[in-house]
């Protein structure tokens, strides 16, 4: 049975050892990935290294914290990265396609759907798209913050079997073993309930990488609620991504949700970038959860954030909980004119109605029906 499988590496496998270059690396990596492809599974591959290899032809000693630094050593590293994997799979007479995200090319359902048909497109001419961060144009407000993000979003663009994590410890533990002596390891994650159980002793990123296992756990926990099975492996030493692509246990697997989610509601949940948010009381807040219906504007407490129409929004109860969130038909200028008006009972014949649909309930998630990370 035909697989469609997503892998990532990252940058702190991609920077290599000196034992073991990136050439070296990237050469392992098209093998393992050239031999899963003969066996006719479709593989895209999400990489970082941008920055890195950037950083290495610039000769800098760090990595820059500026975003125009970033930018630049990007776009000096992106183009040495995919002439890397271009001859690594031409020795297998693969054909590799460039694919540049921003988080603004997923949060257009258009362009979201259009990404899908793209991606579908090379899997269906045997190419294996190679996708990263558009880090080289990207400004903070338009970034995923990290390509963990990015692959469990690609995985439910193209509908993934699998997301495979390549990483740099054996397994997931019970705690950061590079800490604590008694992390116990663990190889398996059943549901949801356990993996948000496990996200409070995630540790943070090295230096050369934007990841480290919070971000890891949170991709899993995307992808895992959109019924893809996750691995988070090993990635320094190959034979182990030359066994998981064999189907053989390593590492720690996360078990698919049984519930697939529709395109839309993926969408609706991880695509977008949230650009404020709607307080609602509890009795708004009961109706929405127990009948879900559409909220209307009558229904809000406040609006803040400088959001626009047909720009995402959180819906927060009055304890500061996540209730839901969707796409919102109002700026927060026209809804925080309404509530003062009706705070200051003005409201007139040009007043917007009572009923006003703000979110429609075709575009409203509700934090019961899925994780919200």
């Amino acid at each position: 049975m035909v697989q469609r499988r997503v892998i990532k590496v990252g940058t702190s496998l991609l920077r290599g050892t000196s034992d073991r270059d990136t050439k070296e690396v990237i050469a392992d990596l098209a093998r393992n990935l050239a031999t899963d492809h003969d066996r006719q599974n479709l593989l895209v591959l999400v990489t970082s290294g941008a920055v890195g290899l950037g950083c290495d032809r610039l000769a800098l000693k760090n990595r820059p914290t500026e975003v125009v630094a970033l930018q630049a050593a990007a776009a000096v590293g992106q183009g040495r990265l995919m002439g890397l994997y271009d001859t690594a799979f031409s020795k297998y007479n693969i054909r590799t396609a460039q694919i540049l995200l921003s988080r603004d090319d997923l949060a257009s359902k258009y362009r979201y759907q259009n990404a899908s048909r793209t991606l579908y497109q090379l899997l269906d001419w045997g190419v294996i798209p190679i996708v990263n961060e558009n880090d080289t144009l990207n400004t903070d407000e338009l970034r995923f913050g990290d390509n963990d993000t990015l692959s469990a979003l690609v995985s439910m663009v193209i509908k993934a079997d699998e997301l495979i994590l390549l990483t740099d410890v054996s397994q997931l533990y019970s705690s950061d073993p590079k800490k604590d002596s008694t992390a116990k390891p663990i190889q398996i994650v059943r549901n949801l309930t356990e993996l948000e159980q496990l996200q409070s002793g995630a540790g943070g990123g090295s230096q050369w990488g934007t990841g480290g296992m919070t971000t890891k756990l949170a991709a899993a926990r995307m992808a895992v609620a959109s019924g893809i099975r996750v691995r988070l492996a090993d990635g320094r030493d190959p034979t182990i991504l030359e066994a998981l692509l064999r189907g053989e246990d390593r590492g720690t697997v996360f078990e698919a949700s049984g519930n697939l989610l529709s395109d839309q509601k993926v969408w609706l949940a991880y695509a977008f970038q949230m650009k404020g948010k709607l307080i609602v009381d509890t009795c708004t807040e009961k109706r929405l959860v127990e009948n879900n219906t559409s909220l209307i504007i009558n229904d809000i407490l406040a609006a803040e954030g400088n959001f626009d129409g047909r720009d995402a929004v959180r819906i927060i109860n009055i304890n500061g909980q996540e209730v839901g969130r969707g796409m919102s038909m109002l700026s927060q200028e026209e809804i925080s004119n309404f509530i003062n008006e009706r705070k200051n009972g003005e409201q007139n014949k040009k007043s917007l109605p009572l009923e006003t649909v703000v979110i429609d309930q075709d575009q409203l998630i509700l934090s019961n029906d899925i994780p919200l990370c």
